[in-house]
C-alpha cells in the first residue's frame, strides 16, 4: 500500500468524540422496531475516550450464571414492567451490573436491534461515559470489566469468522475476536451478538472498510443493516409458524 493510501486510511479511522456523536445520531433508529411482537431486552454500549482513542467498556459474565456463563457481553438484560423504553432497560441494567449511575451516561442513540438465542429483540443503546468511571461489578452477575479500543472491531489482531445457524435456522457468519489486554495480561474472546453490535458500532463511527468481510453495504450502512435484521426477523416468524 502506498504511503498516501496508508495516511488516508489512518485519517479515516480517526474520529473525535464530537464526530462520533454526529455519526451515531445520524443512524439512530429511535423506537422504529420497538413494536415488533418479541420479548424485549437491551444492552448498553458504553463509549469512553482513553488517551485520545474511542474505547468500549465490556463485561465478563459471572461463571455461576445459568445462561452464557463466563462470556463477554455488554451490560444489559430483559425489559421489566417499570422500564419506559429500551434506554431505561439498558441504563437500569448497567447500574445493577457495574454500578454505572444512569445520570452519568450521555445517551446518544439506539442502533438496529438483534435477536438473541432465546428470540428476544435486543436493542443496543449507545452512550458516552466519563473516563473517571470506576466500575463496581455485581459479583452475582459480573466477574470482570474491561475497556478495549473500538478500532479493534475493524482492525483486529486476532479474528476469525465462523458459520452460524440461528435458532430459526437462518444461516449467517459470526464474528469472533480475541483481544489481549497487555496491561492486565488477560485475553478475552468476543463473539456472537456482542461482537455483532461492536462491529456495527465501529463501522458507524469510523466509516471505513474493516480488514475482514462484513455483509453490509458500507455505502448504505443503515438500510443494509435494517434489511439484514428484517430478514432475520422474518425467519424467526417463519420458524414460529412452522412450530404451531
Amino acid at each position: 500500500m502506498a504511503a498516501a493510501e496508508r495516511e488516508a486510511e489512518a485519517k479515516g479511522r480517526e474520529c473525535s468524540k464530537e464526530e462520533a456523536r454526529r455519526r451515531l445520531r445520524e443512524l439512530d433508529v429511535a423506537d422504529k422496531f420497538s413494536r415488533l411482537p418479541l420479548p424485549k431486552a437491551s444492552v448498553l454500549l458504553p463509549l469512553v475516550v482513553r488517551a485520545g482513542r474511542l474505547c468500549l467498556l465490556l463485561t465478563l459474565r459471572a461463571p455461576q450464571l445459568r445462561r452464557s456463563p463466563g462470556e463477554v457481553c455488554f451490560p444489559g438484560g430483559k425489559s421489566e414492567e417499570n422500564d419506559k423504553d429500551e434506554i431505561d432497560t439498558a441504563l437500569r441494567e448497567a447500574k445493577e451490573e457495574v454500578g454505572l449511575p444512569p445520570e452519568k451516561v450521555e445517551v446518544i442513540c439506539r442502533l438496529v436491534p438483534g435477536i438473541d438465542k432465546m428470540n428476544h429483540l435486543v436493542t443496543p443503546v449507545v452512550g458516552f461515559i466519563e473516563d473517571t468511571f470506576q466500575a463496581t461489578p455485581n459479583p452475582d452477575e459480573v466477574s470482570d470489566v474491561f475497556v478495549m479500543p473500538l478500532e479493534y472491531f475493524i482492525r483486529p489482531l486476532n479474528y476469525m469468522a465462523l458459520p452460524y445457524k440461528t435458532s430459526s435456522g437462518y444461516l449467517t457468519w459470526m464474528h469472533c475476536f480475541t483481544y489481549h489486554d497487555h496491561e492486565r495480561n488477560k485475553s478475552f474472546k468476543i463473539w456472537g451478538l456482542t461482537a455483532h453490535f461492536a462491529v456495527f458500532l465501529a463501522l458507524v463511527v469510523f466509516r471505513t472498510k474493516p480488514t475482514f468481510e462484513v455483509d453490509y453495504d458500507l455505502d448504505n450502512l443503515i438500510s443494509s443493516a435494517e434489511s439484514k435484521f428484517m430478514n432475520l426477523y422474518a425467519s424467526v416468524n417463519e420458524k414460529k409458524k412452522s412450530n404451531l
